[in-house]
């Protein structure tokens, strides 16, 4: 018995490779992919209410850096790993809600204790002291460090500035990012 083309659809619809070549396809594909999205997101979440939310910062992130998308690749992979780190990151940001919370519960004072790190935000303006620990390193960390945490390139953009291949400024940038914590540390 033949099977219609409707009923077809859905079946062919996961398997295929879903590309874009340019913009207006790139939207499209994400339109056509929010259903596949929210199932996902139900599965990792486990609450319809929060997998439409990770849904929408998924699709809020792809359009926001669709730049990054390479045209002609399989871009349901693409929003696939988008949507596990919003995800991923939503978990982090929630256990961290839940712990705070717990300390608070624990010690009514919490709150006015100072912090023992800086915001993320001054991070961006470099102390003195940090400053002088940058500029020690050596110059194939120093300049990772400078392109992708400072000027925030990505590690593609950094690669091409550098002129090496993308895992050399991931190991890099991880190694130098060690050795800056830990000189730091020493001289703290």
């Amino acid at each position: 018995m033949p099977t219609n083309a409707v009923n077809a659809a859905p079946a062919d619809r996961s398997t295929r490779t879903l590309v874009a070549h340019d913009q207006r396809s790139l939207e499209l594909g994400l339109v056509e992919l929010i259903p596949e999205l929210r199932g996902r997101a139900c599965r990792l979440c486990g609450d319809p209410t929060t997998a439409d939310d990770v849904v929408q910062d998924t699709i809020e992130r792809a359009l926001k850096f669709a730049k990054q998308y390479e045209r002609g690749t399989n871009l349901r992979a693409w929003v696939y790993q988008i949507l596990f780190s919003v995800f991923v990151t939503r978990y982090r940001r929630s256990r961290r809600d839940k712990n705070a919370l717990r300390a608070l519960a624990a010690d009514p004072c919490a709150w006015t204790t100072p912090e023992r790190f800086a915001s993320p935000d001054a991070a961006v303006s470099l102390t003195n002291k940090t400053q002088v620990t940058l500029d020690a390193l050596p110059e194939t960390f120093r300049s990772v460090l400078k392109l992708v945490d400072l000027d925030e390139l990505t590690y593609r953009e950094a690669a091409n500035e550098l002129g090496v291949p993308v895992g050399t400024v991931m190991s890099r940038l991880h190694r130098g990012r060690k050795l800056l914590a830990s000189q730091l540390q020493q001289a703290a």
